[in-house]
């Protein structure tokens, strides 16, 4: 949760226009109105957009000198390019969505706009008129990927053609009005160099976990929401040789894989009569029947879990997932609570079986106090001991204070131990130096 410190106003970078003064908001929706009253939408959809831009353009131009109303041409500029935004975009967003440095947009009431960027919590000056203003927005948004929100369904969880996930819910479940979160995703895969400079990770770091992907280790990237997980699974995903088939399973598509050979599939919510809706787990049994060699699931968080441990188990091996989780000891137990839900007659004892023969590595992200995200831990899967599943560290983050602009000092330190699957690195001709494993990076 980001503390009251975060939710201050944006910094220079990038200054966002203050929001119109009321008598202007009036008038722009004024003029939205009597230009739907005058234009033929069927016409205007039939015109390449730049000619239908120019068109309303033209059109507003003309309604403002009707009205009479005393405006400065900047003003003027302003409420047509905010016309065009509600006639051909998403109003108030566009500004927002136009912000590649912007990694979450969200909206909290008409009059209260957060954004996240570099981390960090900001209140925007965009506004809405009123509830029924922001509604509309969510109804244009929804109907652009094919999903409804009404009374009857009052959430909805979808993917913007830009790959930008959405997630609205309105009344009666969200009590204050309509609730909107937009999380943004770069159009330019974020590369393995931008995760060393950003000081994500050490290069002592990337290069064992380059070496687990390519010797095809099941690995587990854990973390909290907004920690970097998905980002790092794409970057990872990059080391998957060329000639292996790869299939990725998500409820968003949100994975950028840069190879050729890549089957994607996407869950699909139930419809109208609440019959149709195709599950993560079905997914994975379907994936089965594929032929893959790699299965890349974006996120475990159900009953798929027991699927996905058994085709770990059952020759699937490199297998990429990601999963919620505070530590890599916390993603086993939420791991033992999804296996229990898909069949609540397996033994404990028979779960952690089968997560420790199937989970090679653990990935550890978090996203510190000053915004940063860092990979915290680095664990080996072991095997059991007794009851329990024994893990140990082989890099880990220590934090060691604050420093000016509570920025978060530390250092990544390798353990020194040397992880039980080296000779399987070895059998795949990899065989990483002695220095792989003392090397420790300060930061701050």
């Amino acid at each position: 949760m980001a503390t009251a410190a975060h939710r201050q106003e944006l910094p220079p970078v990038r200054p966002l226009r203050r929001p119109a003064p009321p008598e202007h908001q009036e008038l722009k929706f004024t003029l939205h109105r009597k230009l739907l009253d005058r234009i033929n939408l069927e016409v205007l959809s039939t015109l390449p957009t730049e000619r239908a831009r120019v068109e309303i353009r033209t059109a507003v131009a003309r309604l403002i000198e009707e009205e009479k109303t005393p405006l400065s041409m900047v003003e003027k500029d302003r409420i047509i390019e905010e016309v065009l935004n509600e006639v051909f975009g998403l109003g108030p967003l566009e500004p927002l969505l136009q912000d590649p440095t912007l990694s979450d947009i969200l909206v909290t009431t008409p009059k209260m706009v957060y954004v996240e960027r570099d981390g960090k919590l900001y209140r925007t000056p965009v506004q809405f008129k009123d509830d029924a203003h922001l509604l509309r927005i969510i109804e244009k948004i929804v109907s652009r990927v094919g999903r409804r929100i009404d009374e009857s369904s009052p959430m909805v969880d979808a993917r913007l053609p830009d790959g930008s996930r959405i997630n609205a819910v309105i009344p009666p479940i969200a009590i204050d009005g309509p609730l909107l979160s937009i999380r943004r995703f770069r159009a330019d895969r974020l590369q393995a160099e931008e995760l060393l400079a950003n000081l994500t990770l050490t290069q002592e770091m990337l290069t064992l976990l380059e070496a687990c992907v390519k010797a095809r280790l099941n690995i587990i990237i854990s973390g909290g929401t907004g920690a970097g997980k998905t980002t790092l699974l794409n970057v990872l995903s990059t080391y998957i040789p060329e000639d292996e088939r790869i299939i990725t399973i998500e409820d968003a598509a949100e994975l950028q894989l840069r190879q050729v050979h890549v089957a994607r599939m996407e869950t699909r919510p139930p419809n109208i009569e609440g019959q149709g809706a195709i599950k993560q787990r079905q997914l994975v049994i379907n994936a089965l029947r594929m032929r893959p060699d790699r299965i890349i699931v974006g996120e475990v968080r159900g009953e798929e879990a027991l699927d996905m441990l058994q085709a770990m188990n059952t020759g699937h091996d490199g297998s990429l997932t990601t999963i919620h989780a505070n530590s890599p000891r916390d993603a086993i137990s939420r791991l033992e609570v999804m296996v229990s839900l898909a069949n609540a007659n397996i033994s404990l004892r028979a779960i952690r079986q089968q997560v420790a023969s199937a989970i090679d590595l653990f990935v550890h992200l978090a996203r510190l106090s000053d915004g940063s995200r860092r990979i915290t831990h680095i664990t080996e899967c072991v095997g059991m001991e007794g009851d329990q599943v024994t893990l140990q560290d082989i890099f880990v983050f220590e934090k060691t204070g604050l420093g000016p602009g509570g920025k978060v000092l530390g250092r990544f330190r390798p353990t020194g131990i040397r992880p039980r699957f080296s000779d399987r690195l070895a059998a795949c001709g990899i065989h990483l130096p002695a220095s792989t494993f003392q090397t420790i990076v300060e930061i701050g």
